[in-house]
This record gives structure tokens, C-alpha cells and sequence, in this order.
């Protein structure tokens, strides 16, 4: 009996999404508790390999930053090369509509938390932090609405999550990277020359090139560039297309392979990682700090009106135009489901800052705003549907 139940939850849609809230309601919890310093000490044990001169020596929670993530950054990668291929953004018309609202969603909520901080050179660094949106929490709270929500709305969601994504792995690359290494840099481009030539000559065995996206990692990692950017990078070579019409996609097997273990482990480990916020000594004047409140008011009313203006000016310009079946309050409800930055914003609020101090910060805003956006998302979606019989 147990098992059944057991099942039949990691069969619901939004498990996920439930998984990641317990994950980072647990992380919460655990460093409010008695735990708190085991906690710390945990994240904090150092994980060393080493083959004679060559090593990589980090503690737990840049394992599971620069580890875990590269494979979950690897998901997302073949997301958007299967959906510019072959999916919802294979056309302009298909394109236009998530394109426009994700720069909307990424520029309003940037110049407001920029706004917030103007002046402050270090504080100002965590400008991206409220421009993402988080793809399992918004479509887990999408879903838990069943079918009440038109299929096109759930499409246009994932679409502007990925493009979003997408963007939030630019910004990585170009504001987010330490000191560079040259070395490493050209043995990440040897490495990514043999994918190129792997995928030229239609190799369709997924293996070499997982041993070759494992190297490319090690040399990315070691040249300064974030290390995640490296499963964005091997997803682009896998074929998606297979030597013979009745054999399965390359692409599609390793997507669906590692879907369940992104989901189901890797993000509520990063979750439980990287939620803990403690209210040990906190002041209700956190709340006013700019970083806090730059990221709450970014992620809540940034990407709401972001999405919604630029979405409405690109209608009025007819470069974009919105599903006949879905409405505009409808579509206003999608907009506050954007604001569900939670795993990216809390990931790039890691890379924006180093010190502790501003963590407590980027935490506390960006579960605030998650909060408030899958909220109000939900009970706007709920009141602007109907179930499909009435």
C-alpha cells in the first residue's frame, strides 16, 4: 500500500514542484533548529579528487552548485534545443509571443532592483537575481489546476521559461565568471571541437559523448567560466535525430533519462542546499534592504508588468498576439507565475555574491517573492478558468 501511494505521487505533475517546496521548507526549519551547525558543517565537508598533480578540491555545497547543476543546466539545454527544433518555438509565430514577454520579464524587474541599488557596486551585482523564473515551481502550480488551465497557457509558460533560461545562461557567462584560465579555456574548446565532430559525423551512442561532457566540465570548472554552462553546452551536440526512423532520439533518450533524477533529486537537494534561512537575531528592517527588497519587488511586480507591457505594446505592434483561447486575465495570471524565481534566482543570487552577509538577503527575497507569486498566480488562474464541463 505505501508503494502504491509512493507511485502515484511521483506520477503527479506538479510532484516536483511539491518535492522542491518540502526541500526548501526543510532547509528553513533545519537551520532554525538545534541542527543549524550540523547543517553548516555538512554543506562545508570538503570533497577532494585527485590523479596524481590534478585535483578538484571544493566542500559539499559547491559540488552541488557546480556538480549537480551542470546536469540540471544539461536538461535545460536539450529543453531548448528540442523546442527550437522541433517544438513550441520552431516558428516565428511560435517564437514571438514567449520571446517578448521573457525580455519584459527579464528587463523590468532588472532596472527595478538596479533602481533600488544604484551606487552600491557590490550590492548592485545581484541585478539578474530577479529576472528568472523557476520552471518546476511555476508549472507545479499551473498544474495543480488540472484542466482547468488551456493547454496554450501552459505551452506559453514553458516557452517563456525556457527563453528565460536561456537568457539567465547568457548573463552567467557574461557577468557571473572569475579569473580565467587560458589553458583550460583551450582544452574546453578541444573538448567542445570533438562534440562538434561527433555530432558531424551523426554519431548516435550517447556514450562518448557523456565522456567527453564530463572532461569538458572538468575544463570549464577549472578555467573560471561557471561550471553549469558546460551541460548547456554538450546538450547543443547531442543528435536529436537517429540513424534509423525506428530507433529512439538521441536527444530525446538522455532527455527523458535524466529528467526524473533533475527533478526528483538534484533540484531539491540544491533546494535544501541553498534554502536555509535563518531568523536568528533578524531585524523586521531586513526587509528594507535594498538587496531584499530589490529582489522582492523585482520578481513580484518586476516580472508581472514586464511580461504584461511588453506582451501588450508587442500586440499592439503585431509582433506577437496571444492564443484565441486564452484571455487576458488569463495571461495576467501566467505573468505573476513568472515571479516563481526560487532555484535560478537563488543559483545566481550564489554567483552574484560570495559573502554571507547578502545571502540572508537574496534568501529571504527571493522566498518572499516566490511566495507571494505562486499565490496570487494560482488564485488569479483559478478565478479567471473554468473546469472544461461548465
Amino acid at each position: 500500500m505505501p508503494i502504491d501511494i509512493i507511485r502515484k505521487f511521483f506520477q503527479l505533475k506538479s510532484a516536483a514542484g511539491i518535492l522542491l517546496l518540502t526541500a526548501a521548507i526543510a532547509a528553513i526549519l533545519v537551520e532554525n533548529s538545534f541542527l543549524s551547525d550540523s547543517y553548516a558543517k555538512f554543506l562545508h565537508t570538503s570533497i577532494s579528487i585527485k590523479i596524481s598533480d590534478f585535483g578538484i578540491d571544493k566542500d559539499l555545497h559547491h559540488w552541488i552548485n557546480d556538480g549537480l547543476m551542470a546536469i540540471f543546466f544539461l536538461l535545460i539545454g536539450l529543453e531548448i534545443k528540442r523546442e527550437i527544433v522541433q517544438g513550441h518555438l520552431s516558428t516565428r509565430e511560435q517564437f514571438s509571443l514567449p520571446a517578448v514577454a521573457a525580455i519584459g520579464g527579464i528587463a523590468i524587474p532588472a532596472v527595478i532592483y538596479i533602481s533600488l541599488n544604484f551606487g552600491n557596486e557590490i550590492t548592485t551585482n545581484g541585478w539578474a537575481i530577479p529576472t528568472a523564473t523557476d520552471i518546476a515551481f511555476a508549472l507545479g502550480v499551473v498544474t495543480l489546476l488540472g484542466d482547468r488551465v488551456p493547454i496554450s497557457l501552459k505551452v506559453t509558460l514553458v516557452a517563456i521559461a525556457i527563453i528565460d533560461d536561456l537568457m539567465a545562461i547568457i548573463i552567467i557567462a557574461s557577468f557571473y565568471t572569475s579569473d580565467l584560465s587560458i589553458n583550460y579555456l583551450i582544452f574546453a574548446a578541444i573538448a567542445t571541437s570533438i562534440l562538434f565532430v561527433l555530432n558531424n559525423r551523426k554519431i548516435t551512442t550517447l556514450a562518448p559523448y557523456i565522456i567527453v561532457g564530463i572532461l569538458l566540465w572538468i575544463f570549464v570548472l577549472k578555467s573560471g567560466i561557471h561550471a553549469s554552462l558546460a551541460g548547456v553546452a554538450l546538450a547543443q551536440f547531442i543528435p536529436i535525430n537517429a540513424k534509423n526512423s525506428s530507433d529512439h532520439s538521441p536527444l530525446y533518450k538522455l532527455e527523458h533519462s535524466i529528467e526524473p533524477w533533475v527533478n526528483f533529486m538534484i533540484l531539491p537537494i540544491f533546494a535544501f542546499a541553498n534554502a536555509g534561512v535563518s531568523f536568528s537575531g533578524m531585524k523586521l528592517n531586513l526587509l528594507w534592504d535594498p538587496v531584499t527588497l530589490g529582489i522582492i519587488l523585482g520578481l513580484f511586480f518586476g516580472k508581472q508588468i514586464g511580461v504584461m507591457l511588453f506582451t501588450y505594446i508587442g500586440s499592439l505592434l503585431r509582433i506577437c498576439k496571444l492564443p484565441s483561447d486564452i484571455s487576458w486575465a488569463q495571461y495576467y495570471g501566467l505573468s505573476l507565475v513568472t515571479g516563481i524565481g526560487f532555484t535560478m534566482s537563488l543559483f545566481i543570487g550564489s554567483l552574484a555574491f560570495t559573502d554571507p552577509e547578502y545571502q540572508t538577503s537574496v534568501r529571504l527575497g527571493v522566498l518572499i517573492a516566490s511566495l507571494l507569486a505562486g499565490v496570487l498566480g494560482y488564485l488569479t488562474l483559478r478565478l479567471t478558468t473554468k473546469p472544461p464541463s461548465q
